[in-house]
């Protein structure tokens, strides 16, 4: 009889350090603490981490992307009206402001309960937990992905398919997935598989491999594109950082060429590149002042 005692208490000793060790669910964060959270996952072990001090990039910093502005903010206030909306992809050239278009949501809208959990995409895989996290929350939550491209047979594919549409539970009302990438279709496409593409009774039906890679991007009921900027936008966009950083506006209009050969080394116009031209520039002024 003390031996099985004895047993049993060395069992429950050994239960009691792999509780200790073994990954558990999530604690709630401070809900209060911010607007934004990056859910972590290290060690086995998942948090949603508050972000102190987020980008505080507006709606109206965004130039020249007035129809991609207009799309997501109709359906981001659907959405926190409680109405129907629909999850979004954001595709397109890089430096467009397809990320800090939905930072600009947030800042526009958190007064109004939304909230965004940033979700790296080795993490997708905990994508479930998170919306069991926040099912019962009265706030509205974007789960953001930013630049996602998958490899084939990646878990994380399959788990964002599963909470975009595919899983036998409904994904509560107060969750949507907002995500970018350069890609439209989010995999690699390859040449051989157009291959398989057949003709039947004159219409065109693409092979199994083109059917997977097209199905995630479907799950998103809203696709927003991004373009590469003309010169006169570039240009537009450089003025507008300029006059955000107090340039004057006859410091401006003699930036124009550096501006064209900063993009010029940078082989690329884009808003990314005319704000990093814009603080390059204004930081001179400042030294030069000083």
């Amino acid at each position: 009889m003390n031996d099985l005692a004895q047993l049993v208490g060395r069992a429950e000793r050994v239960l009691e350090r792999l509780e200790a060790i073994l990954p558990g669910p999530a604690v709630e964060p401070d809900w209060a603490a911010a607007v934004a959270f990056r859910w972590r996952r290290r060690h086995g072990r998942a948090e949603l981490l508050p972000v102190v001090a987020p980008h505080a990039i507006r709606l109206a910093d965004l130039q020249d992307v007035d129809d991609q502005k207009a799309r997501i903010d109709r359906n981001t206030r659907q959405f926190l009206l409680g109405r129907r909306a629909n999850n979004v992809l954001l595709t397109g050239a890089r430096g467009t402001g397809k990320s800090s278009l939905i930072k600009a949501v947030l800042n526009e809208y958190a007064v109004q309960g939304l909230r965004l959990i940033e979700v790296d995409k080795a993490d997708l895989v905990d994508l479930p937990e998170i919306v069991d996290l926040v099912a019962r929350r009265p706030e509205r939550f974007i789960l953001f992905c930013d630049d996602l491209s998958f490899e084939e047979g990646e878990d994380a594919y399959k788990a964002l398919k599963s909470v975009l549409d595919g899983s036998v539970a409904a994904v509560s009302d107060n969750v949507l997935v907002y995500a970018t990438s350069n890609r439209r279709h989010l995999m690699p496409e390859y040449h051989d598989e157009n291959l398989q593409t057949r003709h039947v009774d004159g219409e065109i039906h693409p092979g199994e491999a083109v059917e997977e890679k097209i199905s995630l991007s479907e799950r998103f009921g809203l696709w927003i594109s991004f373009y590469p900027f003309s010169q006169d936008e570039y240009l537009d966009i450089v003025a507008h950082w300029l006059s955000s950083f107090d340039v004057p506006p006859d410091a401006i209009a003699g930036a124009r060429q550096e501006a064209l050969q900063w993009a010029l080394m940078r082989g690329s116009r884009s808003g990314r590149v005319a704000w990093q031209f814009a603080r390059d520039f204004a930081g001179q002024r400042e030294d030069g002042a000083a």
